[in-house]
């Protein structure tokens, strides 16, 4: 089924105005880190030795948790690493 040059048209607008309104979302707090595909991410989380590791949190220690990320200028997955090896070091 051929698209007509008119449905082109909408059709990258829209993509473009997805692509905008997505933008700040990668690489967050900034939002200036270019955004990599999942597949390319998982190798580089791989090769740097990272693992998933999902927990379930009250809701008012993840606040603190990215209020203080956002404080020191930092990710979520950087601080709470800190964190864990100062805990486990007790």
């Amino acid at each position: 089924m051929a698209l007509t040059p008119a449905e082109l048209q909408k059709l990258n607008a829209m993509k473009l105005v997805n692509q905008m309104r997505n933008a700040g979302a990668h690489g967050r707090p900034g939002g200036t880190v270019a955004p990599t595909d999942r597949r390319a991410q998982r190798r580089l989380d791989q090769a740097a030795g990272l693992v998933p590791f999902a927990v379930k949190l009250n809701g008012d220690l993840i606040k603190q948790i990215h209020a203080q990320a956002a404080e020191r200028k930092t990710g979520v997955n950087e601080l709470v690493a800190e964190l864990l090896q100062k805990a486990l070091k007790k």
